[in-house]
């Protein structure tokens, strides 16, 4: 499998924590780390940084993805998730936060608080026409199709 070069730059936070890393070979997003404590509260939402900064080749997104196990073990949710970093951003990651818990959710430093897929962007075309195609679904949405 082959990988996307991407460059990075750490301010003096995320200097004490590795690199945003794989957790496992077959792993889809590397985990993003917190670099300042917070106190979540039930029902707060915070903007929780990272400490990095990433130049994204031209055709590429940074997706910013919930942690499966803060979401089931602490109600902790990403809110407008996926979050997208485009390939011209330059300013820091930062992660929004929400926790929909019942108890405060304590971010220490250091801990993994989300993680961030890089994928290929497809650039569109649009083709302006007067009707659509029609499909035996048509305009049936938000459930429509069955449970």
């Amino acid at each position: 499998m082959s990988g996307v070069s991407v460059s990075i730059t750490r301010d003096e936070r995320a200097r004490a924590f590795p690199l945003p890393a794989y957790a496992t070979p077959a792993s889809a997003g590397v985990d993003l780390r917190a670099v300042e404590k917070h106190v979540l509260q039930p029902g707060e939402r915070a903007l929780v940084p990272t400490g990095i900064r990433i130049a994204l080749p031209v055709g590429y997104e940074a997706q910013v993805r919930p942690r499966s196990g803060l979401a089931l073990k602490h109600g902790i949710i990403l809110p407008n998730s996926p979050g997208t970093i485009d390939a011209d951003y330059r300013g820091e990651v930062q992660v929004i936060m929400q926790n929909l818990g019942d108890a405060p959710f304590v971010i220490e430093p250091g801990d993994r608080i989300a993680q961030m897929v890089v994928a290929p962007v497809s650039r569109l075309d649009w083709i302006e026409a007067d009707v659509l195609e029609e499909t035996e679904r048509g305009s049936g949405g938000f459930g429509s199709t069955g449970k």
